[in-house]
């Protein structure tokens, strides 16, 4: 038992699941909207593996390919994929179960969800090869996870509506924003490594202003969103609260390197969840 208590916890640190704060909340925001209120414990419940399953594939698939670039990191190097608690084999298995998860919850949401199954965990897994030869990469994730909204709103209208597509695409901008920010970090050894990254190719100060802009076109998406949805107050406040948070995280990193760990995680993870909570006030 205490083996097995173990190894969940070596999982759980390999998928990092406290990530999920970022894409959980928009989901559920796209949810919410399409349904205009209260969409059903049925699909709470399938939204919820459908996110579980196709977040630990996408991540147990990076950290299977990335074992040999994080055994070379001094700040990753003691992850379950490189010090030898999880094997490769193990990390496989975990991959594929996941991948097969996400398609048969798909199956129980609803055809086009099915549909988009196979080409949305082929999206999700193509982040961790695009680093070894582009610096798109951290578009790549950005649009990973801002494939959430599009999955929320298929699983309740089994459409793709125009709103979801401004909403995705501001959460696209929102991670590609900040993950630039958390790239600062591996700057040196991204350059040792030849790893394609915006930072490593381009230097801190436009990475900087990259994430600048990125930010600014993820507030422009999601005034699109609010407009196209016909938000009211409290989606307009959500989108308000949002600018200050970034502006917030923008000033913590220019102030001092070392709280870039602050900013990616305390401030984007905040957002999501205020975000989350204005649109369920404008939707009751």
């Amino acid at each position: 038992m205490k083996k097995i208590k173990q190894l969940l916890n070596d999982f759980n640190e390999l998928v990092m699941f406290k990530h999920s704060i970022f894409s959980l909340p928009f989901i559920f925001i796209a949810m919410i909207v399409a349904a205009q209120g209260w969409f059903g414990f049925r699909l709470l419940f399938l939204g919820l593996l459908a996110a579980l399953t196709a977040r630990n594939f996408a991540m147990g698939f990076n950290r299977y390919l990335d074992r040999d670039i994080d055994a070379l990191n001094p700040r990753t190097i003691n992850r379950p994929n490189v010090d030898g608690r999880i094997s490769p084999t193990q990390m496989i298995i975990f991959v594929a179960l996941n991948a097969l998860g996400f398609i048969i919850v798909a199956s129980f949401v609803n055809a086009l969800a099915l549909y988009l199954a196979i080409p949305i965990l082929m999206v999700i897994g193509s982040y961790s090869y695009f680093k070894r030869f582009s610096y798109y990469a951290h578009l790549i994730l950005g649009i990973s996870l801002g494939l959430a909204p599009i999955a929320g709103v298929v699983a309740v209208s089994e459409t793709i509506t125009l709103w979801s597509v401004f909403l995705s695409i501001g959460v696209m901008f929102w991670v590609a924003g900040f993950d630039l920010l958390y790239s600062l970090q591996d700057i040196e050894v991204d350059k040792e490594l030849k790893l394609h990254s915006i930072p490593s190719t381009f230097g801190v100060e436009k990475t900087m202003q990259l994430s600048k802009l990125f930010h600014v076109l993820a507030v422009l998406f999601w005034i699109f969103f609010a407009i196209a949805s016909h938000g009211g107050f409290y989606v307009h406040m959500a989108i308000v609260v949002s600018i200050l948070m970034l502006t917030y995280e923008h000033i913590i990193v220019n102030r001092d390197f070392s709280k870039i760990d602050k900013a990616f995680f305390t401030v984007n993870g905040y957002l999501g969840i205020v975000f989350f909570v204005l649109v369920v006030l404008d939707n009751l």
